[in-house]
Order: C-alpha cells, then structure tokens, then sequence
C-alpha cells in the first residue's frame, strides 16, 4: 500500500527543488548572456512570467484595490533593480561569485532593520548573531571577490564591476524583502507576486536603453534559459515558495535556502568547468557560514521571502 507524502514533507521536496533551480539558474543564465543583452533578457524573463502568472490568476486580477497596486508597484520597483544588478553583474563576474555575493541579502536584511523605520511589524532589532554573521560575511565578500595578495588601499580597486554591479543587486533584493515583509500581511499572495512581476516587467522595459546595444541571438540555449527562469524559477517558484513555507519551520526554510548559492558553484563547476581556488572558496564558505549563523541562530522567524 503507497503511503500519501504528508504536507510538511511534500513542502520540504518542493522547496529543496526550487532551490536547486534558483542554483542552476546561474550558470544557465550565464550561458545564455552569449546569445542576448542582460537588460533584454531579464525583460524577457520577466514578461514571460508575468503572462503565465495572469493567465492563471486573472480572476484575482480583477477591481484591485488602488494599495494592493501600489504595493505591487513598490514590491516590483525593488525586484526589476535587483534582478538588473544582478544580470549585468553576472555578464561581468563568474555565477558562483554572483550567487554567493547575492546570498548577502541574508546579512543585509537584519542589518537593515537596526533602523526601526525599516523593521517589519513582529521583528526584534538584529541581535549578536547578525553583527557576527555580517563580520564573516564581509571578510569572506573580500577574500572571493580580491585576488591574492591585495594590500588593504587596494582592495577597492580590485574588487570588479561585476562583483560590484552583484553586491547592488543583494541591497536591491533586501530592500525587496523588506517591502514585502511590510505590505504582504493582508493581502493575497497570488495577487502580490503576479503584480510585482508584472511591474518588474514595465521597469525593465523602461530601463531597457540603460544596458547600452540590445542583441539578441536565438539559439537554443536561449530558449531553455528563458523557459527554466520564467516558468520554472519565478512563476512557478515564487507560487510553491508561498506555500510550502506556509508547511514548514522557519528554521527548514532558512537551512534550505542557505543552500542555493552552493548548488549555483556545484552547477558552475560541472557545466562551465568554474573552480574556486583556495582563497575565493574560503571566502564562499566565511559568506555561507555568515548566512547560516544569521539565519539559525536569529530566534525568530526569517523574513520569509526570496528573489534568485
């Protein structure tokens, strides 16, 4: 007789299948940028997923009330930035530097609220873990992103755009977090994640001349990036993310998350052949080490969102 997954377990494979996509995306991702211009295809993405999504929820869509607009319209303002950092980081920079120095929005986001304007209803002000977690991620940020050898006046000359480019996009996706943490209480979460998605996709159309000459070539790598990151890793991701945290312990949540920027090195090394040496693999493991002490020693629910 087949025994029926409970909730908890079929939302633990779920989100560990999320996550491993949100890692793949990045070296996927990065293939791809041979074939079009990041601006373009984070446009693209974007639209894709958007459709989809209204396609499914459109009965939600209908007579929204003018916050639960604006609440969309921020929520998308700060995913589009993030997403734009990041993809014009990573056309500059490796995809296991890129995950990792993205993973940093889990240091950001307890930093951020030692302001209180910023601190979520129902969260405390960062604790002890958090300026630890923030000292190990920092140092681990120098040591990944600097080659050996680097005196102390140099370290910022060293430090690439694309690096530079990725480090903007984590403070964009914690200010997107952030928002979410603020707005999400009380409002659907179908109607939240279509609409920022939708907005995002208007930014970016906006924004599309910022990233300098539009090409695009269409190849079959192209294609399966776009299908894998519109379907699979936003529309289909953020819907399953929303409910399989509604099943599982914030601690499952963090811990699993935790793992997307080691799934992203794993898929770089196996499809692009990207080794770490000795220095930038100790500082990937000081930011993960950084992130888990964050999160697992926080001792109160994580701020339960996530932009890969």
């Amino acid at each position: 007789m087949s025994r029926r997954l409970t909730p908890s377990a079929l939302a633990h494979l779920l989100l560990l299948a999320v996550v491993i996509v949100w890692g793949s995306t990045f070296a996927l991702v990065k293939d791809a940028l041979q074939d079009v211009s990041p601006l373009l295809f984070n446009l693209l993405r974007m639209a894709i997923a958007f459709l989809v999504l209204a396609i499914l929820n459109h009965r939600l869509l209908r007579k929204l009330p003018r916050r639960t607009i604006l609440s969309g319209l921020l929520v998308g303002l700060f995913l589009a930035a993030g997403y734009q950092f990041q993809t014009a980081g990573l056309a500059r920079t490796t995809p296991a530097k890129s995950a990792f120095i993205t993973g940093m929005v889990v240091v950001f986001v307890p930093l951020f609220t030692a302001f209180p304007i910023l601190r979520p209803r129902g969260t405390h002000a960062p604790r002890w873990n958090a300026a630890l977690g923030a000292l190990l991620a920092f140092t681990g940020l120098l040591l990944l992103t600097t080659p050996p050898g680097t005196h102390l006046r140099e370290i910022f000359s060293t430090i690439s755009l694309g690096d530079l480019l990725t480090l903007a996009c984590a403070i964009a996706f914690t200010g997107h977090l952030l928002a979410l943490a603020h707005i999400s209480p009380g409002l659907p979460a179908l109607q939240i994640a279509t609409l920022q998605i939708g907005f995002a996709a208007l930014i970016m159309a906006i924004t599309l001349p910022l990233g300098g000459p539009v090409h695009i070539v269409f190849t079959s790598r192209l294609f399966i990036a776009l299908a894998v990151t519109s379907l699979l890793a936003t529309a289909a991701a953020f819907t399953i993310q929303s409910w399989a945290q509604q099943h599982l312990p914030p601690t499952h949540t963090a811990i699993l998350l935790t793992l997307e920027p080691v799934f992203a090195w794993l898929t770089s090394l196996l499809f692009l052949d990207e080794r770490l040496g000795p220095r930038p693999l100790t500082g990937a493991a000081l930011i993960l080490i950084g992130i888990i002490c964050i999160e697992l020693l926080s001792g109160t629910p994580p701020i339960a969102a996530h932009a890969s």
